[in-house]
């Protein structure tokens, strides 16, 4: 019981660790997040397929540089860990942005009338918390609400600017 306990804490605290990081993102990048939300709202489809396609080949691409690089020394391991370090920070860049953009959508959706950082507030505590449900939220709401989110954030480098 205790480690119930301990884990849905953890939980808490690091969705609410999220809920800063979020707002900052949206208030330093609004264009790019506005970007992220639009393409989300119009195109979650292919924003799904667009973001699990290059998360899944970047990943692995990334876990074989490190695994090839696990059994070698020397100058040939820094070569190939260096491009591994490399494709991890961007994919850790996409999937922030991404799920920053997924939380101001879920937030815009709940709470239309709010201002910015609230809807970014109530956005992410419900994403952080619905995902962390066992089974369904860790394995259909996080999945996709990450690829998604990713998938906007790519396609947002491609679409025409409207104004």
């Amino acid at each position: 019981m205790r480690e119930i306990l301990t884990i849905s804490i953890t939980i808490v605290i690091l969705t609410i660790n999220l809920i800063p990081f979020f707002i900052a993102f949206g208030v330093l990048f609004p264009a790019r997040t506005a970007k992220t939300v639009e393409a989300a709202t119009r195109l979650p489809g292919r924003s799904f397929v667009v973001g699990m396609i290059n998360f899944t080949f970047f990943l692995v691409f990334a876990l074989a540089l490190f695994s090839l690089s696990d059994r070698l020394d020397g100058l040939l391991k820094t070569v190939l860990i260096l491009p591994a370090l490399v494709i991890s920070v961007i994919l850790a860049i996409m999937l922030g942005a991404g799920l920053g953009g997924m939380a101001a959508l879920v937030g815009e959706r709940l709470v239309p009338s709010q201002s910015l950082w609230k809807r970014v507030f109530w956005g992410t505590l419900v994403l952080g918390l619905g995902s962390s449900v066992p089974l369904l939220g860790w394995f259909l709401l996080l999945p996709y609400a990450a690829w998604v989110g990713m998938g906007a954030f790519i396609i947002g480098f491609f679409q025409k600017n409207t104004a």
